[in-house]
């Protein structure tokens, strides 16, 4: 026997306010089309001005708590993947641990960019192994609108808000690849890319600064990385792309999505794609899809899926669970 983190509930929020490409073409010298072909992006979501990143986060947790059947007081501990948390601190985490009525346990946040809800999960995975924790709502939640150029079409028309989040819970399983829950994961960072994507100002540099991304490169990177980390996650839970229900990657890009599909051998009908609706949303993207795949009738008990995602870091990494 051996002890699992298996998936019990998932949830996510989208802000009310839908933003199709073509508000773009108002105020920049961009297209609906130009848009959809070079990203696949169609719309995304983004939160109202008295909306924060930690409002997301407690929507989304709610939803997967009822998924789950579960209260507040049935957790553990709460991880937040977000760049974009409310304050400097206290943590987002701490936020929607107050908001939801849970006065035990412990909260934090992660901060690997869009590689944060795969960093965020392997955390709590490792949290659970250890015995610390039981059952931990694991959150991606993010409001990168606060910090676009408006005035540069190269990255503000990628990206958009939300959150999505699931809840793990130890179970024990046969020490097999059989087994329901996390089977692997695998993270990398490599900070000599940090000039590829990142944000000009912070806390300690005096500015709040606005996002940065050099994407002919960053894509280079992500195909290869990508393809890389999931073969790594998948040799070391035993089991091979063929074994593969569904990826789930992060959803930042229809070519970058194709491109990892293509190197790892599988077929865009065992994809799950959301990044048309949601543009990127960086650690809020994987939970978002999971949950709406979920919804679609796409993920069911017991499929294979492999989650990928790379952000900023640049830093990445691959789970692999058993839903």
């Amino acid at each position: 026997m051996a002890g699992r983190s298996v998936v019990v509930g998932v949830g996510h929020y989208l802000p009310e306010r839908v933003v199709p490409n073509s508000e773009f073409e108002k105020t920049l010298d961009t297209t609906d089309e130009w848009i959809r072909t070079r990203s696949g992006i169609e719309r995304r979501h983004f939160a109202a001005d008295d909306e924060s990143t930690s409002d997301l986060a407690t929507k989304a947790a709610e939803a997967a708590l009822a998924d789950a059947g579960l209260t507040v007081d049935d957790i553990d501990a709460i991880i937040v993947a977000t760049s974009t948390a409310d304050l400097t601190f206290p943590s987002a985490a701490t936020m929607v641990q107050a908001r939801l009525g849970m006065t035990k346990g412990f909260a934090f946040d992660v901060q690997a960019v869009c590689a944060g809800f795969v960093f965020a999960l392997s955390n709590a995975n490792a949290l659970i192994l250890s015995g610390q924790a039981k059952r931990v709502l694991v959150i991606g939640a993010e409001t990168f609108s606060r910090i676009m150029d408006w005035t540069d079409r190269s990255t503000c028309v990628l990206f958009g808000d939300g959150a999505g989040a699931l809840v793990l819970e130890l179970q024990e399983g046969e020490g097999t690849s059989d087994d329901r829950g996390i089977l692997a994961t695998d993270l990398n960072s490599d900070g000599r890319y940090k000039d590829l994507l990142y944000v000009d100002g912070g806390v300690s540099t005096q500015s709040t600064g606005h996002l940065r991304m050099q994407g002919n490169q960053v894509f280079r990177h992500a195909v290869e990385k990508l393809a890389k980390t999931a073969e790594t996650a998948l040799g070391a839970a035993g089991l091979g792309s063929a074994d593969v229900d569904w990826i789930v990657p992060h959803q930042a890009n229809i070519r970058i999505i194709q491109g990892t599909a293509k190197k790892m051998g599988l077929p865009m009908e065992n994809v799950v794609v959301t990044v048309q609706d949601h543009g990127n949303t960086s650690a809020a993207s994987i939970p978002l899809a999971l949950s709406v795949g979920k919804q679609r009738g796409q993920i069911k008990r017991g499929d294979l899926i492999v989650t990928e995602a790379i952000g900023g870091g640049l830093a990445w990494g691959a789970v692999v669970l058993r839903w």
